[in-house]
């Protein structure tokens, strides 16, 4: 290239940039103040917004150019429609989890009884998909019916921080988007979408505070908050039974069962039960039952805690299986280290040197201590309930 192309180049080049920073120059210095931007009506600030962004719109279509024809009732009814079914739908999930009858019942003691304990999982389930179902297809129908889908060209820039004048005219494009769309003056579809949407919200809070409501001193016994299976009724003993996959089979523990180092699940047993099938059932699969049966090794002497230092029997410790954490099982042992580990979320409880207190993980409550000890015959016995809340919360618990 000669030097006298490079130089025309050159100056072609600076002219480009001069008319580059002029146009920048002319758009910096159409920038509206604060006080013309507030005497702006809405329709300017979009245009604005727009030609800021460098935003062409090749079309905007009105979805209903002439209103009040029979398909725009037509569709908005079938939204309406939708928006009401899911707020129908959340109330009966909210009736079905409040006051259907969720108890086990023996088929064999009452059948129709048990056909509906049987249909309390799937009512609720579906009652609840169903509501979460209608609320998306009614914004899915909306969208595509009453809002406009507009065609738009924008040229990319560099990103910048927002200014007053980016403030403004973005909230005078949304205010213009939900005016197009005429959610305004569709007071049907309005009210049934609140009455979806809010009775939706309000199933899923009960769903998620439904577990939370109950009150730990409204009942006594063995169903309340207070005990587990393992309380004693009418002086009755009980047992520690292993569980062989068979709940007719009922297989007592002895202390000669465990080696030093071992471990067993154990869970409660009545004699009073023997032929029952369906309490022997439930001792099996009652959530706070599971108990971690522990006989230490030579040489292991755990700090006993205060008020439970009987609560043992020679090297033999029982305590509850529910981790204090969220609820998992405390199933690994190892008997070296003489810990428990939950495997959900790597608590350990010392056993070998205190009164299964945890040493690592998030949980941050020593494991409940079943009393135990040995009857006349030689098998194992729980001297009471535990003397503390199982798992991880509880109202006013002061472990």
């Amino acid at each position: 290239m000669s030097e006298r192309d490079m130089n025309e180049h050159s100056s072609g080049q600076h002219d480009e940039e001069n008319t580059s920073g002029e146009q920048a120059a002319g758009n910096e210095g159409a920038r509206p103040t604060e006080a013309e931007l507030a005497e702006m009506s809405r329709d300017e600030k979009v245009r604005l917004g727009l030609a800021q962004d460098d935003v062409e719109l090749v079309e905007y279509p009105d979805p209903w150019p002439v209103k009040g024809t029979r398909a725009e009732r037509r569709a908005e009814r079938a939204v309406a429609a939708w928006f009401s079914l899911a707020g129908l739908s959340a109330l009966a999930f909210i009736g079905v989890f409040v006051f259907w009858p969720w108890r086990y019942v023996n088929p064999l003691v009452d059948e129709r009884g048990h056909f509906l304990y049987s249909l309390y999982n799937p009512l609720i389930g579906f009652f609840l998909g169903l509501s979460i179902l209608a609320v998306g297809i009614g914004a899915i129908l909306y969208s595509k019916k009453f809002m406009p889908h507009e065609t738009a060209v924008q040229q990319r820039h560099d990103g910048h921080g927002s200014s007053e004048l980016d403030r403004q005219t973005t909230v005078a494009e949304l205010a213009d988007a939900g005016e197009r769309s005429t959610i305004a003056r569709r007071s049907m579809i309005k009210r049934t979408a609140g009455f979806g949407a809010g009775a939706f919200g309000l199933g899923t809070g009960v769903l998620v505070l439904g577990g939370m409501v109950k009150n730990p001193w409204a009942e006594t016994g063995a169903d309340s908050l207070q005990h587990t299976g393992w309380l004693q009724t009418n002086g009755e003993k009980v047992y520690l039974r292993r569980n062989t996959g068979d709940p007719h089979d009922i297989s007592l523990v002895r202390p000669q069962d465990l080696a030093p180092g071992g471990f067993e699940t154990v869970f409660p047993f009545r004699e009073s039960e023997r032929h029952n099938e369906e309490a022997l059932l439930h001792a099996l699969r009652r959530s706070d039952n599971p108990t971690m049966l522990i006989r230490l090794r030579p040489g292991d002497s755990p700090v006993e805690r205060k008020g439970q230092e009987n609560f043992n029997y020679g090297d033999y410790y029982a305590y509850s299986k529910i981790c204090t954490h969220l609820g998992c099982p405390t199933s690994l042992y190892e008997a070296q280290t003489g810990r428990l580990l939950c495997p959900c979320h790597q608590s350990q409880f010392d056993v070998a040197n205190s009164y299964a207190k945890p040493v690592f993980g998030p949980a941050t409550r020593a494991l409940p201590q079943l009393p135990i000890t040995v009857d006349e015959e030689g098998y194992f016995v729980a001297r009471s309930d535990f003397i503390e809340p199982i798992g991880p919360a509880y109202w006013e618990r002061n472990s």
